[in-house]
């Protein structure tokens, strides 16, 4: 079976993340920067194509947001780690998709094929992560005198992602405890 070019493309993406974290670990920012621009031109190339030539599969619908999360979540580890990012912001942001892909395999587990479309704000919340990461990366390598001016974005970042993180809570919820009612009503 040959992989689909968007389906490479977002591989690639996804080997592009070790590196990205061990330059940020040589704190040769600039770099790491380029790299993370980089990548993120690779996920609108990839969606691009995907849908342009229909060339749309089912592993690129898990492949493109592992390859994004596994991004996100590296690039804000490596920067609390380092002391360059609030730790309560990497811990929302990490528990945040933690808690979302864990609903995602309890609701396979016991059966319940989850169908929970994005959210506008979960969307919203995705592009500042991107915009403070690389806002962040971008500083320490040209301006790294600047980074506390991200204190406030770190902030905006924290809320979405808590609001974001309690809307799709909400709505697989509603979503477990409907599918709960009916497998019980359900003669069996």
């Amino acid at each position: 079976m040959a992989l689909s070019l968007p389906n490479l493309i977002s591989i690639v993406r996804l080997l592009l993340v070790p590196l990205i974290v061990s330059l940020m670990l040589g704190q040769d920012y600039g770099l790491a920067f380029a790299v993370f621009v980089i990548a993120g031109i690779s996920d609108a190339i990839d969606g691009f194509i995907a849908k342009r030539f229909n060339m749309q599969t089912v592993l690129g619908s898990y492949l493109d947001p592992v390859a994004d999360k596994a991004l996100l979540v590296c690039v804000y580890v490596t920067l609390g780690v380092q002391g360059h990012m609030a730790q309560l912001l990497v811990t929302m942001v990490v528990a945040r998709d933690f808690l979302i892909i864990g609903a995602v395999i309890l609701s396979y587990v016991v059966g319940h094929m989850l169908a929970i479309a994005p959210f506008m704000l979960s969307k919203l919340n995705t592009v500042l992560q991107i915009m403070l990461a690389g806002a962040m990366l971008a500083m320490l390598g040209f301006y790294p005198a600047a980074r506390d001016d991200l204190y406030w974005a770190q902030w905006v970042v924290g809320v979405t992602t808590v609001l974001s993180g309690l809307a799709y809570f909400l709505a697989w919820f509603a979503s477990i405890s409907a599918w709960d009612r009916e497998s019980r009503q359900s003669p069996g």
